[in-house]
């Protein structure tokens, strides 16, 4: 089955990313008001409830509606990409297809919001104190970073004795 479908079979760990994305944004929504927090760990870990209508750290949000077509489009091309790659994995590029399986539950996460409701729902803030604040991120978000250190980390794997034979 590896050798026909690559890494296919990882599609199931989207899925998963993919779903629990949903179920909570959908949680947070229902429960919190705009920019309500619940305090978890005084001055470090909050949920809140914000809204993005641009990309990561809110690039591009204060535009007048243009952005969320061509992040939809990214994310549509970058999910595609994400599955032809997994397809053409090999049976020991375990921990590629992994990272890449992460990148596009989290992907198709964000997309669906984007594409539904025009902006990126988002529920968890670490702070230091009041007075550092990283942007508000949600579940899609951290499994997209997770999976792109994954490949980054891929990157600096030690050769295959069969690579460096070709060098």
């Amino acid at each position: 089955m590896t050798s026909r479908f690559g890494k296919l079979p990882w599609i199931w760990l989207s899925v998963v990313v993919f779903v629990l994305d949903q179920i909570t944004k959908f949680y947070f929504e229902g429960t919190l008001s705009l920019y309500q927090q619940i305090v978890v760990i005084p001055d470090l870990f909050s949920w809140t409830l914000a809204y993005n209508t641009g990309a990561a750290f809110s690039f591009l949000a204060n535009e007048s509606g243009w952005q969320r077509w061509l992040f939809a489009l990214i994310a549509t091309g970058v999910s595609i990409v994400l599955v032809v790659w997994l397809k053409r994995l090999k049976a020991d590029e375990t921990w590629l297809a992994v990272g890449l399986a992460l990148i596009l539950g989290g992907a198709l996460g964000n997309l669906l919001d984007r594409m539904l409701l025009g902006h990126v729902v988002d529920f968890i803030l670490v702070h230091w104190q009041n007075r550092w604040y990283f942007p508000a991120f949600n579940l899609a978000d951290s499994a997209i970073t997770v999976g792109a250190i994954m490949l980054a980390l891929d990157m600096f794997k030690s050769k295959k004795p069969e690579e460096a034979a070709h060098e």
